[in-house]
Parts: C-alpha cells; sequence; structure tokens
C-alpha cells in the first residue's frame, strides 16, 4: 500500500501530538462541613473501610435520602450527620467484618439556595456550607435600585408546610434586628419584591 508524504505527515502528526498515556483522574477530596452538617439528597459521599479496598465507594444521596453499600444495602443518610452515617455504616458491617474502621467524608455538597427577584443576579446558588441572608443577598449581586428592601421574605418548605420569615434589609445593613439575619438551610428561597 503506498502513502503519499502528505498523508503520511498527516498521520505521523496525529500521532506525535496525541498523548503517550491517559492520566489517571484526580482524587476527589473531602469538602470541609460543620460537625452539626445534614447530609441532603445529592451529595456525595466518600465512604471507606481500612484494609478492605473493594468496600472504597462513592455514593450519591438519592432524592430519598437514602444511599446503597455494598454487604449491607440502603441506608438513610438524608437528615443525619456524617457522623451518624458513619456509625450506622460500621454498625452494619459487623455483621461480616470484625470490628469495621470506617470513614464517611462528603465529597460535593448540594446545598442549594434560591435569591429571586430585585437582585443583580437571582438564580440558584450551591453553596458548600450554610450562609445566612446577607451572605446570599451578596452573592446574588446585591440589591437593585428599585427593590423594597425592607420587605424581603425567606420561604422555607417544611415537612408539609411552608414557612415565610421577614428580612429587612436596611435594619439588619445598620446593625439592629440581627435576628433576622437567620442562617439558610437547603432549598431556602429568598424573596427581592
Amino acid at each position: 500500500m503506498k502513502f503519499s508524504s502528505l498523508t503520511l505527515g498527516i498521520v505521523l502528526s496525529i500521532v506525535s501530538t496525541a498523548p503517550a498515556f491517559a492520566e489517571p483522574p484526580a482524587e476527589a477530596e473531602a469538602v470541609s462541613v460543620p460537625a452539626d452538617y445534614r447530609v441532603g439528597a445529592g451529595d456525595l459521599l466518600e465512604v471507606s473501610v481500612w484494609r478492605e479496598e473493594s468496600l472504597n465507594k462513592q455514593v450519591l444521596v438519592r432524592p430519598d435520602g437514602g444511599i446503597t453499600f455494598p454487604l449491607i444495602g440502603d441506608l438513610t443518610a438524608g437528615g443525619r450527620t456524617v457522623a451518624e452515617v458513619k456509625a450506622d455504616v460500621a454498625t452494619r458491617l459487623a455483621e461480616f467484618i470484625s470490628d469495621p474502621e470506617v470513614n464517611v467524608a462528603v465529597i460535593n455538597v448540594n446545598h442549594k439556595i434560591y435569591v429571586l427577584g430585585r437582585v443583580n443576579k437571582p438564580g440558584e446558588f450551591v453553596t458548600p456550607n450554610r450562609v445566612d441572608v446577607m451572605q446570599a443577598l451578596a452573592m446574588a449581586g446585591g440589591l437593585t435600585p428599585f427593590a423594597d428592601d425592607d420587605n424581603i421574605k425567606i420561604i422555607r418548605r417544611g415537612e408539609g408546610d411552608e414557612v415565610s420569615f421577614p428580612f429587612d434589609y436596611d435594619e439588619v445593613a445598620s446593625g439592629d434586628s440581627l435576628e433576622q439575619n437567620i442562617l439558610l438551610q437547603r432549598g431556602d428561597v429568598i424573596v427581592v419584591p
């Protein structure tokens, strides 16, 4: 089979620019979360068992709050702290492994809040840790000149109901009524009229 010099040049060019080997993916690093952080749907957890390589897994928390792990099957992670999930996995693995050394780390947090209305950048924001109302408004680029800054509402969906919290930007910004500057929970919506 004959190759023209142009064809051979193209082939050599492609071969010389192709990487010799693919680099392995970088190891996922744990996200720093407070001890009282509650795992929620969409969070990615890394569960590892010392000396049991086949039991080192990353698991995604399902919308129902559950995860599935080898040997033990389904367990509830949503609404629990990392320490509680770790203890549950260790207890269940103890039926199969003598004194399992379990570690659970949060790799990716799916803690979303929403800021709507008269802010400069409305939308959905993923926060690695909880933020308060003032921090969320700053993430949204601050209020627009036409915002009704004394009638802001925080809407929180609970177990079968919704609760609305009032927020007066001017009062909080001047250092008064700081109790209004609450820590936001997963799924909270700030509405700026």
